[in-house]
């Protein structure tokens, strides 16, 4: 018996969630409020932070779903390419006739056992919602004394609206933030004419490269270890191994003449950036803490220097905002700038029938755990799984408001391997000796996802053992006296 479910965004979590449904017998609708999908993707200004220039800071094998291969060469595609992707995965998957373009919902509520959506003046009724219409559309500046007084005749805005250096070349600028979007557009205006590039920050972040050794750095950070360690080890003791690999791969800010980073790289964050050192370390870029005030063209920093500048980007954040809730929603899920109440991000006991996708923040590439997160959607409402108790559902969701006030990114490789677990696609160990290493030291690949649980593939082994080794990732069964230490930690954390 098929079912009717609404899906509000075509981005890549609307259309891979879609494309779930379907396979599991649904009849998606799939609402768009722009006049293409994408999502951020799609680069329209006011709808997308992203830039015609920019490229991924995740790789090719991790910018990708399980089903549809990259076409690009390019380790790390351009937006025009995850764009291009994107299109052909809805036109792979018969999405595109799915979307009604150009209709914001104005409006969710729950109606009866299902739940009605307002767009415009039409009113349609699902008997399920999927609410996909992303995490980073709401940008976060800060309260900073003046900043209403600023005159620089480039004016003050968040990186979110940056469109490229053209209209900044020669003028000076200054970027205020540390996490990627501030870090790459810092590095393209030091490198495409404008005249001064000052950065701004709270806390001097560890910054690791995009390619470290000819290996994408996501493939070496992001990994199925990485999880185990942290479900196994004393969190000082991953805090340290997750800063040797970042400080082997591109060294410590103050090399370069960065401000020295706090000891713990857990405290301090890390932001993936190819550029952005080298850049100050030929002083092309000057690094100054936080801002303390602007009076006209002139900003005071906290060490006391002032500096004129033309114009400011803040590329601070996004602020978690879904307004189309129904205000019952709303105080369900204790909705706020920063929180959602959810089992794993996705589900209330006492909503069902609606979920939430990639409401989460991270660092590193959400596609993989996107994609892992619309197959539990799918196969829970489906029934290809278990759905989970509500009291299990219950807990987690009492858990994560334990945990407001604590911050609240996590990392790729966290996401995407609780996912998979949730959807019973998680790889089992001892299924796949001659994959052993791959599975727990290489990239978190989509393909490793389908060679267990539902929809599992035949080729699979084979896709995910090219995927690991394209760039000499870990393959062989031939450990190093490094990886022979890590063995005791997996072997009780794989257990059964």
């Amino acid at each position: 018996m098929t079912a009717d479910v609404a899906v509000i965004g075509a981005g890549p979590g609307g259309l891979v969630a879609a494309r779930w449904l379907a396979a599991q017998g649904f009849e998606p609708t799939i609402f768009e409020r722009n006049p293409m999908l994408g999502g951020q993707w799609a680069g329209l200004p006011g709808a997308s932070g992203v830039w015609p220039g920019m490229h991924t800071n995740t790789s090719r094998v991790l910018t990708a779903f399980s089903d549809l291969e990259p076409l690009s060469r390019d380790v790390f595609p351009s937006a025009a390419e995850v764009l291009a992707y994107l299109q052909r995965y809805a036109q792979t998957f018969g999405l595109t006739p799915r979307i009604r373009f150009d209709t914001p919902v104005d409006h969710v509520a729950r109606h009866g056992d299902g739940w009605l959506l307002r767009h415009g003046d039409e009113e349609s009724r699902f008997d399920r919602v999927v609410v996909a219409s992303g995490r980073f559309h709401a940008p976060a500046i800060p309260p900073v004394p003046g900043l209403d007084t600023f005159t620089g005749a480039a004016g003050a805005s968040s990186a979110y609206h940056y469109r490229g250096s053209t209209s900044l070349q020669g003028k000076r600028i200054l970027v205020a933030g540390c996490a990627v979007s501030a870090l790459e557009v810092a590095a393209e205006l030091a490198q495409q004419g404008a005249a001064a590039v000052v950065v701004t920050q709270r806390r001097q972040r560890y910054v690791l490269p995009k390619f470290a050794a000819g290996v994408p750095s996501d493939h070496r950070i992001f990994t199925r270890y990485g999880v185990l360690a942290a479900e196994s080890l004393p969190a000082a003791e991953v805090d340290r191994q997750l800063k040797e690999i970042v400080v082997d791969a591109g060294g410590s800010p103050e090399q370069y003449g960065a401000p020295a980073p706090d000891p713990s790289l857990f405290a301090a964050g890390v932001t993936l950036s190819q550029q952005y050192l080298p850049l100050v370390a030929e002083s092309r870029i000057t690094v100054r803490p936080w801002m303390t005030s602007v009076a006209g063209t002139t900003v005071t920093f906290a060490d006391g220097h002032a500096e004129d500048v033309d114009g400011i980007l803040f590329g601070t954040g996004f602020d978690l905002s879904l307004p189309f809730l129904s205000e019952e929603i709303r105080t369900l899920v204790g909705l706020d700038s920063v929180h959602l109440d959810a089992d794993r991000h996705t589900f209330h006991p006492d909503l069902p029938g609606l979920a939430f996708m990639g409401m989460w923040d991270q660092s590193g590439g959400y596609f993989v755990p996107l994609e892992l997160q619309a197959r539990w959607i799918a196969y829970t409402w489906g029934g290809a799984i278990p759905a989970p108790t509500e009291e299990n559902q219950r807990r987690a969701v009492e858990l994560y408001r334990s945990r407001r006030g604590l911050p609240q990114k996590s990392r790729m490789n966290v996401a995407a391997l609780g996912f998979a677990r949730a959807a019973g696609v998680e790889p089992c160990l001892e299924d796949w000796p001659g994959l052993r290493r791959a599975l727990l030291f290489g990239p978190l690949a989509p393909s490793s996802f389908r060679l267990h649980g539902p929809d599992s593939l035949s080729d699979a082994a084979t896709r995910f053992a090219r995927d690991a080794a394209a760039f000499g990732a870990i393959t062989s069964n031939d450990d190093t006296e490094r990886e022979r230490a890590y063995w005791s930690v997996v072997q009780a954390a794989t257990v059964t």
